[in-house]
C-alpha cells in the first residue's frame, strides 16, 4: 500500500497548522465546531461521515459547521471500511472523536489500536458527561452539561429560571474550544517529544472552567457574587449593567459600572445632576433608577442612541442581530473574521478580501511615526492580512453555512494524502469507501 510523504513544514506567512492532517469524525455541534477551527487555522480536515444504506447517494448532513472539509462515507460495519479508517489514522496527525465512550474501541479504532501503529497521532476526545463521572453512561444535552457543572445555576434574571444561553457556552466554548485548546497543546508537545498523545476534554469540565471567575468570587466572598442569581453586579442585577428597549423596540446594552463611566452614560442620557453618580451604589435605589433608565431609553430609536454613545466611554452599545449584521456588514462591522489575528502566519480569511480602495476609507489608527515611510505600508497591510486573515474568504462569508455531502471532496483529499484512487487502493461498499486489499496492512 502506497504511503504518502511526510507533509512539508509550514512555510513563512503560511496558516499555521498548513500540513496538519485531520480526521474528524461525523458528530454533532461541538465536533465539527473543532474541526472548523483547526481547518480555518490551515489544517487539512477529513470528516468521515456514516456509509448511506442502500444504493441511493447519502443526502447532505444538516451539519453547517463544514468550512475548507472534505468527506468520505466509511462503511464501518465492513471489516475493510474498518481497516479503511485504521489505514488513514495511520497517516494523521489529529483524530477528532465525539462518541459516546467506548464506541470506536469496540470497532478496534480505540487509542491504544490506533497509536500503536502511528505513536504521533493526537487522539482527541470529547464527551459531554465526564468519562469518568456519575453521569459518564447517560444521553444529555449543552442545558445538562451547564446544570452539572454549576454555570446554569449562574444565569437568568432575578425570580425566573435558570436560563441556558442556547449551546454556545457548552457545546461551543467549553465543548469545541477546549478541545481545541487540548489539540494545540499535544501538537506542541509532539514537537518536542516526537510523540503524540490522547487528549480528553468534557463539556462539563470546560464550562466549570469557562466559570472560574464566578466560582472563585464566590468562593472568597467577592461583592459582585454574593446574592442569588440574577441579583449581582453582572448578572442582570445591576441597573447600570443590563440592557433596555429603545423606542423601537430595539435594545441598547450598558455596561458603566466604573464612576467616570457611569458619568459619561449619565450625560449622554441628560440624567446628570439628579443624584445619581452619589447614589449608584445603594442598592435600595436601584429599582427607581432602573425604572428611570427604562423610560429614558424608550424616548429615542436604537440608531439615535447609538449616534448619541458613539465614540464615549459611557460603556453603552446597540445590541446588534445577525440578520442586520449581513445586511449592513460595514457599518455594523459585521464581516466575520479568524477568531485571532496572528501577525506572522494568519489564519484563513471567511469574508471576501477588501479591495485596498475600501480600506482607505477606514480611519487609521494613530501610532508613532516610523523613520521610514515604506515601514508604514508594511505594518499596515501586514495588520490587515493578520485581522482579516489570508486567502479570498468562502462562500457565505461566514452567515451562510453550506451543508457537506458524504463524500463531496474527500476522495481528493485521500489522493493527496495517501496516493488512493478509487479502483487501485479504495473500493465501494453498500455506500461506503472501503480497502482493496488489506492484507499489506
Amino acid at each position: 500500500m502506497p504511503t504518502a510523504p511526510s507533509p512539508s513544514p509550514p512555510a513563512p506567512g503560511d496558516p499555521p497548522l498548513k500540513g496538519i492532517r485531520v480526521l474528524e469524525l461525523a458528530g454533532l455541534a461541538p465536533g465539527p465546531f473543532a474541526g472548523m477551527l483547526l481547518a480555518d487555522a490551515g489544517a487539512s480536515v477529513l470528516r468521515v461521515d456514516r456509509a448511506a444504506d442502500g444504493a441511493r447517494p447519502p443526502p447532505p448532513t444538516s451539519d453547517l459547521l463544514t468550512r475548507r472539509k472534505a468527506s468520505i462515507a466509511v462503511n464501518l460495519k465492513s471489516p475493510r471500511g474498518v481497516a479503511l479508517l485504521r489505514a488513514l489514522a495511520a497517516r494523521a496527525d489529529v483524530l477528532i472523536d465525539p462518541f459516546r465512550p467506548g464506541v470506536l474501541e469496540r470497532l478496534g479504532l480505540g487509542p491504544a489500536a490506533l497509536r500503536a501503529r502511528n505513536p504521533r497521532l493526537v487522539y482527541a476526545r470529547l464527551t459531554g458527561f465526564r468519562r469518568d463521572g456519575r453521569w459518564r453512561d447517560m444521553a444529555g444535552h449543552d442545558i445538562n452539561y451547564l446544570a452539572v457543572s454549576g454555570a446554569l445555576g449562574l444565569l437568568g434574571r432575578r425570580g425566573a429560571p435558570p436560563t441556558p444561553p442556547a449551546n454556545l457556552l457548552g457545546d461551543f466554548a467549553g465543548g469545541g474550544v477546549m478541545l481545541v485548546l487540548g489539540i494545540l497543546a499535544a501538537l506542541l508537545v509532539r514537537e518536542r517529544t516526537g510523540r503524540g498523545q490522547v487528549v480528553e476534554a468534557n463539556m462539563v469540565d470546560g464550562a466549570a472552567y469557562l466559570a472560574s471567575f464566578a466560582r472563585l468570587g464566590i468562593g472568597a466572598g467577592s461583592p459582585a457574587w454574593e446574592r442569588p442569581r440574577g441579583d449581582n453586579l453582572l448578572d442582570s442585577g445591576c441597573p447600570y449593567y443590563d440592557a433596555y428597549e429603545t423606542r423601537d423596540g430595539r435594545w441598547m446594552a450598558v455596561g458603566a459600572l466604573e464612576p467616570q463611566f457611569f458619568k459619561a452614560l449619565l450625560r449622554g442620557l441628560g440624567m446628570e445632576g439628579r443624584g445619581w453618580e452619589k447614589r449608584r451604589w445603594d442598592r435600595n435605589e436601584w429599582p427607581a433608577l432602573r425604572h428611570e433608565l427604562e423610560a429614558v431609553f424608550k424616548t429615542r430609536t436604537r440608531d439615535e442612541w447609538e449616534k448619541v454613545f458613539e465614540g464615549t466611554d459611557a460603556c453603552c452599545t446597540p445590541v446588534y442581530e445577525f440578520g442586520e449584521m449581513t445586511r449592513e456588514k460595514e457599518r455594523m462591522e459585521g464581516d466575520a473574521r479568524p477568531p485571532v489575528a496572528l501577525w506572522g502566519s494568519p489564519l484563513l480569511a471567511v469574508a471576501t478580501k477588501e479591495a485596498p480602495e475600501q480600506r482607505q476609507k477606514q480611519k487609521p489608527e494613530q501610532k508613532p511615526k516610523p523613520e521610514r515611510e515604506e515601514e508604514v505600508v508594511e505594518e499596515k497591510e501586514e495588520e490587515v492580512v493578520a485581522r482579516r486573515g489570508q486567502g479570498n474568504g468562502v462562500k457565505g462569508e461566514g452567515h451562510v453555512g453550506f451543508p457537506l455531502t458524504p463524500g463531496d471532496g474527500g476522495e481528493e483529499t485521500l489522493r493527496e494524502w495517501c496516493g488512493w484512487t478509487r479502483g487501485n487502493q479504495l473500493d465501494v461498499e453498500e455506500g461506503g469507501l472501503v480497502l482493496k486489499d488489506t492484507s499489506k496492512l
